[in-house]
């Protein structure tokens, strides 16, 4: 065979493998799809995962069940999707932790960019900044000159190492060049109660976990953390508006697959996701847990998840945060 021949020969099989391939996409489902959740159930990832499970199940005809897979800091889960054969029957429903393991865990089993495919950003997150409403504050701004007035006396609560309200709490330090006190705690709630019962100055909570307190009024809202306001805090101003141009820490849900999974399905899952957080009853449950739905694009997600990854790699780094 000349090399002409060969050529053609080559070219004829790589369309078949790619006719297989987009056949293959065009039948999914033809069985359940699995989505792996690293965490434990009745967190924000998994109320979720579970909830576009159940429309992606009514959409498709076939079962969309939600797998809790946690441990190591959501690593167990996410390696066991890294490995999964990329044919869309096992799928990842992950949260902002994603990006912070690669810096958290140096010698991860699998690579956070090169072994998955980003389907879309389900809803992003504030974080609240909560303190007592007796605390001789203001606001924000005067937060912060009590901070830099007692170094190391103001103490923040997380919901644990490596958390993301321990490293909402380091960019905040950083930021506002500020020492504050690290205080782990088992979840989010207890850091609530924590700065209710003054073991903790204040706390960067999510939203469900505050949204009752601030009613309330046990807690007062100082700012939140994102670009901009949340939805079901609307009198509560951004950071960035009161003067921290370079405080944004946003939380997330969002969906990804193995790498190498057909584009026609991460497409079509994709635009489903959109569909289904555009839906009104949806988009007012998301938003009533402090939620903004997003159901973007891949290539938009990729972007995101690419950013968040170097900039929380680079904040662990420069705060010396590492998990013993």
């Amino acid at each position: 065979m000349n090399i002409f021949r060969l050529g053609a020969a080559i070219a004829t099989l790589a369309l078949g493998a790619i006719s297989t391939h987009n056949a293959c996409a065009q039948k999914w489902p033809e069985k359940t799809v699995r989505i792996v959740v690293p965490f434990t159930p009745g967190g924000g990832t998994d109320v979720f995962a579970r909830l576009l499970g159940q429309r992606l199940s009514e959409v498709y005809g076939q079962q969309f069940i939600v797998d809790n897979r946690p441990g190591a800091g959501s690593t167990i889960g996410t390696e066991f999707v890294a490995r999964a054969t990329a044919d869309g029957y096992t799928l990842l429903m992950t949260s902002a932790s994603f990006s912070f393991t690669p810096g958290l865990y140096p010698k991860l089993r699998y690579d956070s960019l090169k072994d998955f495919t980003t389907v879309s950003q389900v809803v992003r997150v504030p974080h609240v900044i909560c303190v007592l409403p007796t605390l001789p504050v203001k606001d924000l701004p005067d937060f912060v000159r009590l901070a830099r007035e007692r170094p190391g006396q103001v103490l923040y609560a997380s919901a644990g190492p490596g958390s993301a309200m321990h490293l909402a709490g380091a960019l905040f330090a950083a930021v506002t060049k500020t020492q504050l006190g690290h205080v782990p705690y088992k979840g989010g709630p207890q850091t609530a109660t924590a700065v209710m019962s003054g073991e903790a100055t204040t706390a960067f909570n999510t939203p469900e976990t505050v949204m009752g307190l601030l009613r309330a009024k046990r807690l007062r809202a100082l700012a939140v953390s994102t670009r901009e306001r949340a939805p079901a805090l609307p009198d509560v101003p951004t950071a960035i508006e009161l003067g921290f141009k370079d405080y944004e820490a946003i939380g997330w849900f969002g969906m990804l697959a193995p790498a190498n999974t057909p584009a026609a399905i991460v497409e079509q899952l994709s635009a489903e996701i959109a569909k289904t957080m555009a839906m009104p009853t949806i988009r007012e449950r998301a938003m009533q847990d402090g939620a903004t739905p997003v159901g973007n694009t891949p290539a938009q997600f990729d972007r995101f998840v690419r950013d968040e990854i170097a900039k929380w790699t680079r904040i662990i780094r420069d705060a010396g945060i590492k998990l013993e």
